[in-house]
């Protein structure tokens, strides 16, 4: 292992995250103690407090009970990457490799850690889009990697191509493509898409999508990176068995790609978690072979939870955009009279019994003023958790007013 760079400042202690995610690490950390403090319901927690299918549930249980407890094959069960391999056909008419182009991962952050850390070299740009999730930044300082951030732009968080074709370049390694987005809800268009193709071809730079959204998705539908022409070749796409069904705690994800490339990440995930999650490998496979009436059975429902937190921060004076995907609403504070959503997520545990999260701690330093009065809530709940915190924030909605 080098002793330089990033490894030997955290062999002295010192923080590896960006200053974007030593922000969101400590804010995080604040709110979730306030939170405890308090009692208040924390919407700041971006998992659900529900359970997920029961057919997945059981073969867990199934699965340790006959005796599926040791090391799964390296790269992941066979059935399960025959079952990831099905579900995209299936879902997306694309076409994967189960032997040599799937590899299941510690969720979907080791299949993030390990893509970095096996395809960037020191000083070598990883382009993101803003607000973005707060491993984005650790990770490519682990790497050595200079992170380029594209924010997303105005109330409908669109993205802005010519800032995209500024951002990318010939030092460009990855453009890191998070659709359906985290914390926005926003899913990215064909033309979005087709754009990033376009650079990653003129630039020989490798797309990564995280795509541990796909089937949260509402009115508008998901479009895979890798099903854009010209994107397979250089795509590695990524998956979350615990996004999709609601069991986060299992952490396993999936990375499908190009075989060399798939390799080439399986080399550094051997030494990170070797393998993982045996029982809970054929329960994921047995999850992706759900018919689409399911997927289109949980997709409702949470669509149903969205639009309950939706009505209740209208209601209470915020501004809010009602997400197209995911688990969050971006909820404006500027009309409640709260210009900085760090102020109002640090007060609101006491002033109403609810916890937040401000979205610029998902920033960098240098663009966390776009996004200043802007709140994350967490509506993966349960109806009566939700229903708690509505009537919470209805009853404090005079004191929220400044």
């Amino acid at each position: 292992m080098r002793l330089d760079g990033p490894w030997k400042r955290a062999a002295a202690g010192a923080s590896l995250l960006t200053p974007a995610g030593e922000v969101a690490s400590t804010i995080f950390g604040e709110i979730t103690d306030l939170a405890n403090r308090t009692g208040a319901v924390n919407l700041g927690q971006g998992f659900p407090d529900y359970e997920g299918p029961a057919e997945i549930l059981d073969a867990a249980v199934r699965a340790i009970r006959d005796g599926v407890n040791q090391y799964p094959p390296a790269r992941g069960t066979l059935d399960l990457r025959r079952a990831i391999a099905e579900h995209h056909e299936a879902h997306y008419g694309i076409r994967v490799d189960p032997e040599s182009e799937v590899l299941v991962t510690a969720g979907a952050t080791e299949a993030l850690a390990a893509t970095i850390l096996a395809l960037v070299e020191p000083g070598e740009d990883v382009v993101v889009l803003e607000p973005h999730y707060d491993a984005y930044g650790a990770l490519a300082e682990l790497a050595d990697a200079r992170l380029v951030t594209v924010p997303l732009q105005g109330p409908d968080f669109a993205l802005p191509h010519e800032e995209l074709r500024r951002a990318v370049s010939d030092r460009t390694r990855l453009i890191l493509v998070n659709t359906p987005h985290n914390p926005t809800g926003v899913v990215l268009s064909r033309a979005d898409l087709e754009l990033v193709v376009e650079l990653a071809q003129r630039h020989d730079a490798i797309i990564v999508a995280d795509e541990v959204y796909e089937h949260l998705t509402f009115e508008k539908p998901h479009v895979p990176v890798a099903s854009i022409p010209g994107a397979s070749t250089r795509t590695l796409s990524i998956g979350s068995g615990g996004k999709t069904f609601s069991t986060t705690g299992w952490k396993i994800g999936w990375i499908t790609g190009p075989a060399p490339l798939v390799f080439a990440v399986q080399t550094v995930k051997q030494f990170l978690t070797y393998v993982n999650g045996a029982p809970f490998q054929p329960a994921t496979a047995v999850g992706l072979r759900l018919p689409a009436s399911r997927f289109d059975e949980e997709r409702r429902a949470l669509a149903a939870r969205r639009d309950r937190l939706l009505a209740v921060l209208d209601e209470v004076g915020f501004a809010v955009r009602a997400p197209e995907a995911g688990y969050f609403v971006v909820a404006d504070a500027a009309p409640l009279g709260w210009r900085n959503a760090q102020e109002l997520c640090l007060a609101l545990p006491e002033l109403a019994g609810v916890a937040a999260i401000p979205v610029s701690a998902l920033c960098s330093r240098e663009t966390a003023s776009q996004y200043r009065s802007l709140a994350r809530f967490a509506f993966c709940k349960s109806d009566a958790v939700l229903d708690e915190a509505a009537r919470r924030l209805r009853a404090a909605a005079p004191k929220l007013r400044r």
